[in-house]
């Protein structure tokens, strides 16, 4: 289960990808908005993912 720690930061990387996509989009002309969503959606879940990895470790110490 080690390598939980490391895929939170897949969804940072996703979040960025996003946002550059989103703002291509906008200097284009095109609609960014779903961009813009998923790159709102996939910081979120880097954040959950982050409090739910510390709430786990936190239990395995103290039992």
């Amino acid at each position: 289960m080690n390598y939980l720690k490391y895929t939170q930061y897949v969804y940072l990387l996703f979040s960025g990808f996003f946002v550059y996509d989103g703002i291509s989009k906008l200097n284009s002309g095109e609609s960014p908005w779903i961009s813009f969503g998923i790159a709102a959606v996939s910081l979120f879940m880097f954040f959950f993912r982050r409090n739910f990895a510390k709430k786990f470790e936190n239990r395995n110490k103290n039992t």
